[in-house]
């Protein structure tokens, strides 16, 4: 049990009061002690890794994402478009999905996050059509492979365009489908308590792609197993619009109806709310995660960060689909939290304190976690360092808000669960060149099945 002192880092942010300007101390996957500025760890060393070049943050969390789209970023016939058309042009794009497609895309889309200093990544993965069944299996294995803590939810679609819904129905499945492989990937993936590596929730895709039968009996299977289920809400008037028409509930009532509005839940986006909702989802304890960057591309407006969590709702952050991003740059996602929300709120009620929490803490609270999140002796050993070296940075003065303000794009050193996973800013045992060059191949693959599908 090797005990490794992270020491006297250049700065550091722990998500918490506590002084350690002198480092962190790691012994297996857990941090077991904070050393103050100019003091020496209590425990014995077997070795030190000097941070003084380094501004030292825990692990960064992405609450919501959608891996697959890695292989449609700038698609042509999806540009300048806001989301129910974004969607409608992009899903039968999808429809063509396969194995090998999904597994690159999720390599990929795990490998950038790490290269940005993401540690736990949360992906939504909603289309399973025929020969795609195990979707969520490929996925495992990719973050396996990589040593990358993972949530995983199992999405679905049940409610075609024949129905009222957005999506054709080739890309939808049955009730019985989705609800079976449900338990089987918690039966067979979840890992409950404190430094679970893989974990399963269960994640209907939105309002308008499923069926309220099917949002009920989600949430049935949540209580029964003790799991958390995630699904999109309030991300553009034109969902409330749908609500409206369909169920006669505005999207927070029907939630309310379906049985979600509880602590279980975590939504992505959760921008049209009026104040009396946000109030319920505060009391309620329900998780957001803000999504700036998407949210700016579909032009669906901007998530009310401050008033949700004076509420008491558990505000965290996500890069959402790299084909509304079209990336999966955690650190970079940071920063346009900070931005965005102070164009809403005013330069000094956002500080980069409020966006760093957002992206580690607030995460993990909105997802259930209490291990991870923060720098505090009993947390999972999740850390991310950044040099300030690039030309950006020359001339700042205080390297933490330097690390937002200037626009730090990649991590040189990467820990999850106490073993060093990116260093030098590389992903360490992956070949990016090999990797891009499967990742490009399987995207023209699908734009050629798509377009000659589509004729």
């Amino acid at each position: 049990m090797e005990t490794i002192w992270i020491k006297n880092p250049l700065a550091i942010y722990t998500g918490n009061e506590q002084d350690a300007r002198g480092g962190i101390v790691v012994r297996e996957n857990t941090i077991v002690e904070l050393v103050a500025l100019n003091a020496t760890p209590s425990s014995a060393i077997d070795s030190v890794v000097d941070a003084n070049q380094h501004v030292v943050t825990p692990g960064l969390i992405n609450a919501h994402h959608h891996f697959y789209q890695t292989l449609t970023r700038a698609y042509p016939d999806a540009l300048n478009k806001e989301l129910f058309h974004w969607l409608k042009s992009l899903y039968p794009v999808w429809a063509n999905l396969d194995q090998e497609m999904m597994s690159v895309a999720t390599e990929l889309a795990l490998v950038e996050l790490m290269r940005s200093g993401c540690t736990t990544a949360s992906d939504h993965h909603y289309l399973l059509p025929t020969g795609l069944e195990h979707a969520i299996d490929l996925q495992v294995d990719a973050a396996n492979a990589l040593g990358v803590r993972a949530i995983f939810t199992r999405g679905s679609m049940s409610l075609g365009e024949d129905e009222g819904g957005l999506p054709p129905r080739h890309t939808i499945q049955t009730e019985q489908t989705i609800v079976d492989d449900s338990k089987r990937l918690l039966r067979d993936y979840h890992q409950a308590g404190d430094g679970a590596m893989i974990q399963i929730a269960l994640a209907p895709c939105s309002p308008f792609s499923v069926t309220t039968d099917l949002m009920k009996e989600t949430a049935h299977i949540a209580r029964q197993e003790n799991v958390m289920v995630h699904t999109h809400l309030c991300e553009t008037i034109d969902e409330e619009n749908f609500c409206l028409k369909q169920f006669g509930l505005r999207p927070v009532d029907y939630l309310e109806d379906v049985g979600w509005l509880n602590h279980r839940t975590w939504l992505a986006h959760g921008i049209h709310f009026n104040s009396e909702e946000i109030q319920r989802l505060g009391k309620a304890g329900v998780g957001v995660s803000h999504c700036p960057t998407s949210n700016m591309m579909l032009a669906s407006g901007m998530c009310k960060n401050l008033e949700l969590e004076a509420a008491g709702v558990k505000v965290g952050l996500g890069v959402d689909g790299s084909a509304s991003n079209d990336g999966s740059n955690m650190i970079a996602e940071v920063r346009m939290a900070m931005y965005l929300q102070r164009l809403q709120y005013g330069s000094a009620k956002v500080s980069h304190f409020d966006a760093l929490r957002w992206a580690t803490k607030g995460s993990a609270l909105a997802m259930g976690r209490h291990d991870i999140g923060e720098l505090s002796p009993g947390y999972q050993a999740d850390v991310a360092m950044f040099k300030l070296d690039d030309i950006r940075f020359s001339g700042s003065h205080d390297p933490l808000a330097a690390l937002l303000l200037c626009g730090a794009q990649q991590a040189d050193r990467v820990m999850v669960a106490g073993k060093w996973r990116v260093h030098d800013g590389e992903v360490i045992g992956v070949d990016l060149q090999q990797l891009l060059a499967r990742h490009s191949a399987a995207a023209k693959r699908l734009a050629t099945l798509s377009a000659a599908a589509k004729s």
